[in-house]
């Protein structure tokens, strides 16, 4: 007897029209979303005012650095700044194509939103789809992200490297071969040496390990990767370590440097911030249903291996601070990840008593919808030029509407010279009294000037009514710390020795002035 003799033509057809999609259908379209999506919101988000009109002071040395030719990025490497080399390099081909600060900032955009995708990948595949979901758009959704994700400094990158470390090790863990961890280690050490702070990532997945009780074969391999990781990354530890000059500013951290930290990761509005943290602390405290945490497969869950990437960098930074202050946050963007993947599972363990599936995911994308509208003002306010330390633009305009062609221009202090070299069309013509040696050519950022004794008999040789524009920093100039630097209180002497200065032609902007002196 056939089939059409059983059953008629078409009977069958409703039936298995109205049976749901099968299981994993429905746990692959829920993960490709989780990735998906908050991919999408931070590139929307990192393309929103990407264009401040100005760069600010580190920007101008990404700017100014990445644009030399190698041999010459190679002689300043030498000399100063060799943490950020590789960062350079890959901003060397970056500007090559389009030398603005769109194009400055654009690679930062694109490591955020991939961060954003690694961020919901990890969360479905050590947890559920809903999970990494929730855990990426709270990623997008956090400001300290917002600025990092539009600066043209590495620390974008960074995260986006952490992040990728932490998914191989993940699947290094489930499934050990040679490749992954090989893949592993050279992910960690081209993140570490895009930052060498990264490689305290290695230290959480230390404690992940442990928090896990990984097999002997695990540790051995993950050894390997971690050991050729480190080996790699000594030369550039050696000669950062000659430059330590650059970073003698920062000071120790205590108390307040911890809860800004805290903050920024977790939200520095008071909803938001109390929200994420009680979510993660169930994420730790709370057992899921069935008494662990809900995963796929693998030896690793998710609070063993994000709790460790929020915490230990910033803990064991922190004490190494007290004896060598190093300790900014913006060292630490990498480890931010940790807190929404840690708030989407504690909100899961608490919205999964609601029976409804797609209700849950609704509930968990509304309540970071809410949280992205209480920090709303904070995300505008990191795309207004006033959002970091200066802006160098609007002193170049200045200077570029007062001065003429033959004028002479005078930097206080030295490094002020960033100015020019971020603006170069605004001093066009202008007579740098102090520079002995370009940039480029003396190995240097801001360039090498010429002695007190050199400057004096420039300005003795200047016509009578000449001239001389002073950019100054408004934040030092006039300060303890200016005066403490005999080189530069040494040029205003010698300045006002033959100049008179015109107060009324001064014009002053956020952090910096340019202002008028006429030869007597």
């Amino acid at each position: 007897m056939g089939l059409t003799e059983l059953e008629p033509p078409g009977a069958a057809a409703p039936e298995a029209a109205a049976q749901p999609p099968p299981a994993r259908a429905r746990t692959t379209r829920g993960a490709v979303l989780a990735v998906a999506v908050p991919a999408a919101v931070m590139l929307v988000l990192g393309l929103w005012g990407l264009d401040r009109g100005t760069m600010w002071r580190d920007e101008s040395a990404t700017f100014q650095v990445a644009r030399r030719s190698l041999p010459e990025m190679r002689h300043v490497l030498g000399t100063i700044d060799a943490v950020h080399g590789l960062y350079y390099l890959l901003m060397h081909a970056v500007l090559a194509v389009r030398p603005d600060e769109i194009a400055l900032r654009l690679p930062s955009v694109a490591a955020s939103a991939a961060t954003a995708a690694l961020v919901g990948a990890l969360g479905c595949r050590l947890a559920r789809p809903r999970v990494g979901l929730w855990a990426g758009l709270l990623y997008a959704a956090t400001p300290f992200v917002s600025h990092y994700a539009q600066e043209g400094r590495s620390y974008a990158l960074v995260a986006a490297g952490a992040a990728l470390g932490t998914w191989l090790l993940v699947r290094a863990a489930e499934h050990g071969s040679y490749g992954r961890w090989a893949g592993y280690g050279a992910v960690v050490a081209g993140t570490a040496l895009l930052h060498e702070f990264a490689v305290l990532l290695l230290a959480a997945h230390t404690v992940t390990l442990l928090l896990s009780r990984a097999p002997w074969r695990t540790w051995r391999r993950w050894g390997c990767a971690a050991g050729a990781a480190c080996l790699l990354l000594i030369p550039l530890v050696v000669v950062s370590r000659g430059q330590s000059a650059q970073v003698s500013w920062i000071r120790t951290p205590g108390l307040p440097e911890a809860e800004a930290l805290v903050k920024a990761f977790a939200g520095p509005e008071q909803p938001v911030l109390g929200a994420v943290l009680v979510l993660a602390a169930a994420a730790v405290l709370v057992p899921a249903r069935g008494g662990r945490a809900p995963r796929r497969g693998g030896p690793l869950g998710l609070a063993a291996v994000a709790l460790p990437w929020a915490l230990v960098p910033p803990v064991l930074l922190y004490a190494a601070a007290q004896y060598q202050p190093l300790f900014l946050d913006r060292y630490l963007l990498f480890c931010l990840p940790g807190v929404p993947l840690l708030a989407a599972a504690g909100a899961d363990r608490i919205l999964g008593l609601v029976p409804w599936r797609r209700t849950v995911t609704a509930l968990g994308a509304a309540a970071v919808l809410a949280a992205f509208a209480v920090q709303l003002p904070l995300h505008e306010r990191e795309r207004l030029p006033t959002s970091r330390g200066d802006e160098l633009a609007p002193v170049a305009a200045a200077a570029g509407r007062s001065a003429r062609p033959g004028d002479a221009v005078l930097f206080l202090p030295q490094y002020e010279r960033r100015v020019a070299l971020a603006y170069p069309r605004g001093f066009t013509g202008l007579h740098d009294l102090t520079l002995k040696r370009s940039p480029a050519a003396s190995g240097t950022l801001f360039g090498e000037e010429v002695t007190t004794a050199v400057l004096r008999d420039r300005l003795a040789r200047l016509p009578s009514g000449s001239r001389v524009w002073v950019v100054g920093d408004t934040h030092n100039v006039g300060t303890r710390w200016f005066r403490a630097q005999r080189a530069e209180s040494a040029k205003v002497t010698a300045l006002e020795a033959f100049c008179q200065e015109e107060r009324q032609a001064a014009v002053f902007v956020r952090g910096g002035s340019v202002s008028l002196y006429v030869r007597r």
